[in-house]
């Protein structure tokens, strides 16, 4: 039982929060902020998961500070930002030139220009980016206890591919036709959600065979068959939610999710396990980092807009 009298430490004297009060409590609130940004509105949205994105990217980085690299967190998170407003803003400019066709002939015109200053920001990006970091290094160098500068503007560079572009790439699976649908974003949180309860009771109630012993000693394939398994079946009842998406792709969605879900987490596992840290960050008492939270998006969202570019 936690002591409840005053000490240096707890000058009130007040019984402090158990572990699982902390994760119900601040799990509650994280949910009801991530709900609400992605219902309200694409700008509500667009700033919850911006700031999102660039805390995961610190996150990152932090880590691997750990290791001894020293990338330039500061200009990243930056470059994150003008990342996910570009991609935002180029999405936003496709749906709304797509599905006002027959509208006001003026904002038509804007939203096509305004798209093109987004698609000119992503080609600047892409092609200075290098050169950005590598002038950075180039200022600071030399620093006390360097491991290489080249290698810190590849965890730079790391980083912004293997965080921030997943991240925004979210804009591209949050618009339809018609426009901004938070029901899409809805959906793909049901079918991460179900991918993850489905492998964690079926783990626990069959789990006997390892999935990737070295990186998760928890994981099984009875889990991963099971996660499978609760993520296609909320495939098939995503149709109350989005009547006018066909099963087959809704299904294609699901299939994604439940096998590339799981390879998101066992990567930022192994990214933990290198750097022997066991939570990303500290944001989110008994939650870990927000890094921990959407892991699985890093790789999902990458291959749903694929499939999405390929096949409508």
């Amino acid at each position: 039982m936690a002591d409840a009298t005053p000490s240096p430490t707890n000058p009130t004297g007040k019984k402090p929060m158990s572990n699982l009060t902390q994760r119900i409590l601040y799990g509650v609130l994280g949910a009801v902020a991530l709900l609400f940004s992605i219902w309200y509105s694409a700008w509500t949205f667009a700033m919850f998961f911006g700031l999102v994105q660039m805390r995961m990217l610190w996150e990152f980085y932090r880590m691997m500070r750990k290791a001894g690299y020293k990338p330039a967190a500061l200009l990243g998170g930056g470059i994150s930002l003008m990342l996910f407003g570009a991609i935002y803003l180029v999405a936003d400019a496709h749906h709304y030139t797509a599905s006002h066709a027959d509208g006001n002939v003026r904002d038509i015109i804007l939203a096509i220009q305004i798209g093109k200053v987004a698609q000119n920001v992503l080609l600047g990006l892409a092609i200075l980016l290098p050169t950005i970091l590598i002038l950075r290094e180039m200022y600071s160098w030399p620093r006390k206890n360097e491991l290489a500068p080249f290698a810190n503007v590849g965890v730079a560079l790391l980083g912004l591919l293997y965080v921030s572009l997943p991240m925004s790439l979210l804009n591209v699976l949050a618009f339809s036709d018609k426009g901004y649908d938070y029901r899409r974003i809805f959906g793909l949180l049901l079918l991460v959600w179900c991918s993850d309860i489905g492998a964690y009771a079926a783990g626990k109630t069959f789990g006997k065979h390892k999935l990737a012993p070295s990186i998760s000693p928890g994981k099984t394939w009875e889990g991963a068959i099971g996660g499978f398994l609760l993520t296609l079946g909320m495939g098939w009842a995503l149709g109350f939610l989005l009547p006018e998406m066909p099963l087959p792709t809704r299904l294609v969605a699901a299939a994604v999710v439940a096998i590339f879900g799981p390879l998101g987490d066992l990567a930022e596992s192994m990214l933990k396990r290198s750097v022997d840290v066991k939570d990303s960050g500290r944001i989110m008492p008994g939650h870990g980092g927000l890094l921990d939270r959407f892991d699985a998006f890093l790789f999902v969202v990458p291959v749903l807009v694929v499939v999405q570019l390929l096949f409508g």
